[in-house]
């Protein structure tokens, strides 16, 4: 079986797919509206970039740093990298993710469901035929059906390791930019788009006062890189020394949010376009900022009512959720190989962890795909845990050593760049901070904001005390087995060294 990416072209195809996922396209648009004033969105725009390199980037390297130097899955590299008393964190980073998997799956089958219904549908005109198409799918067995396609492709997917990803990512990826590509340049061609593009890029420099801005702005960057996952730290073990780290490590970041400014170009010139003669700039900003039931507002009920007012609407909308589901997929596959990997560490052959991973997987995202009130808990509870996730790879990073970890991984591959100790720093002390800073700030949210008369409450979908809940319960258990997930990883691999 392939041992690692063939190619660097292969590796960094497949580690965008991990990053360009549906927070790229769902999310970062509806964000950047919420944050943007009554002039423009510039100015989140400049402190989203400012922070992809102080918390993207430095996270990122780290990731591909201690795949290559741990060569396992996360729980197996914290236990080699970070010190056995630490492999109770590696397995909070490992649940956080297979978290986020088991409903992501389920936001998969919606852009599969809405990328068949643009197609074999006529496009809804009105609000109330997009309510309805979105209810009448809800109520329904189809989130069931599709959350297990989507795993199933998945599983299908992974099922000869690195090759399989590679080669799968080698397809979506390029066909997915060049959907959004298409989509970019008609909404550039509709009379008003210019508009919405002026308001993206126009500057609010006042706003910059705002602490809520600098937060929003981190979580957005945290969320649609995919950095402090684990999810690149587990394809970094497939890569071949002489890939390279750092290079590597910017164009992921980049990359990504390249993709994001794509996307957002192409929603909010057409959303100016389709309804800037209508609605007055508040009323408009009002329908981007809207999210309605689990954040499906502006692209699963707005969007397919906006591409029905165009020429070759039709089109478009198929082509937008074919892309969406492309994202959506390449991020699913590496939330699957991470489960699978980390079951292989413990010695469980990969068909095996496959269709375990699947199969559980698909059992507990079941109560996501039958309610959209638990699926928008679980994306509460473990979105915000990937502050925590980031914070413990810091901490993995620091326990073995900034300086030390760049010298015997990052140095000495001829053509990368070479870091100095600023990373060291930023590692050590400045995305720790943030970390805390973060997980603080919409910890103080769920308390006075989202759930302030329910905050004690652990069944209030949005309350701190459902956060701490299930963290806690997660810690606890992590812990307990923390000497038996140490005694597993060190049995196998002195198998495998005998």
């Amino acid at each position: 079986m392939q041992k690692y990416f063939s190619s660097r072209l292969g590796l960094l195809l497949s580690v965008l797919g991990i990053a360009v996922g549906t927070g790229n396209i769902w999310r970062f648009p509806r964000i950047v509206a919420q944050n943007g004033g009554d002039i423009g969105a510039g100015a989140f725009l400049v402190v989203w970039v400012v922070f992809l390199f102080l918390w993207s980037i430095p996270l990122i390297v780290a990731e591909y740093a201690l795949g290559q130097k741990g060569r396992m899955g996360v729980v197996g590299t914290f236990w080699r990298v970070g010190g056995r008393s630490m492999t109770w964190l590696g397995g909070f980073v490992a649940l956080v993710s297979t978290a986020i998997m088991c409903y992501y799956a389920v936001v998969t089958g919606w852009c599969l469901y809405y990328a068949g219904a643009m197609l074999v549908r006529p496009l809804p005109h009105a609000l109330t035929e997009a309510e309805q198409l979105w209810e009448s799918f809800q109520a329904g067995l189809g989130p069931v059906l599709l959350q297990a396609v989507a795993l199933g492709l998945a599983v299908g997917a992974l099922w000869t390791g690195v090759r399989a990803i590679e080669r799968v990512n080698r397809v979506l990826m390029p066909t997915l930019l060049g959907i959004l590509l298409l989509a970019l340049v008609r909404a550039l061609t509709l009379e008003g788009s210019g508009e919405g593009l002026r308001y993206l890029f126009t500057p609010q420099w006042d706003q910059l006062g705002q602490p809520r801005l600098w937060l929003e702005a981190l979580t957005q960057n945290a969320w649609d890189t995919g950095a402090g996952w684990g999810l690149i730290l587990t394809y970094a073990a497939y890569m071949r020394r002489e890939h390279g780290v750092v290079k590597n490590a910017f164009l992921t970041g980049m990359g990504n949010n390249t993709v994001s400014l794509l996307a957002a170009m192409t929603i909010f010139g057409t959303v100016f376009a389709v309804l800037g003669a209508e609605l007055s700039r508040a009323q408009l900003l009002e329908v981007m900022r809207s999210s309605g039931p689990a954040s499906t507002g502006l692209t699963f009920i707005w969007l397919p009512q906006l591409f029905a007012r165009l020429p070759l609407g039709k089109v478009l909308a198929v082509l937008f959720f074919v892309g969406l589901s492309f994202a959506a997929f390449t991020s699913l596959i590496a939330m699957v190989e991470l489960a699978v990997r980390v079951l292989m560490d413990w010695g469980m052959a990969r068909p095996r962890a496959l269709i375990l991973v699947g199969s559980v997987g698909w059992l507990l995202g079941l109560p996501s795909a039958l309610n959209v009130t638990v699926l928008s808990n679980q994306d509460f509870v473990w979105g915000v845990g990937l502050m925590l996730s980031g914070a413990f790879v810091a901490l993995a990073v620091v326990r073995y050593g900034p300086a030390r970890l760049r010298a015997e991984v990052m140095e000495g591959v001829a053509w990368d760049w070479r870091l100095g100790r600023g990373w060291d720093v930023l590692m050590r002390w400045l995305v720790p901070l943030e970390a805390v800073v973060l997980l603080g700030w919409w910890l103080y949210q769920a308390g006075v904001v989202y759930a302030p008369e329910r905050w004690y409450d652990p069944l209030e979908p949005y309350s701190l005390m459902t956060c701490i809940t299930q963290w806690g319960l997660a810690l606890f258990a992590l812990y307990a087995l923390n000497g038996w997930m140490e005694r597993r990883l060190s049995g196998v691999r002195s198998l495998a060294e005998s």
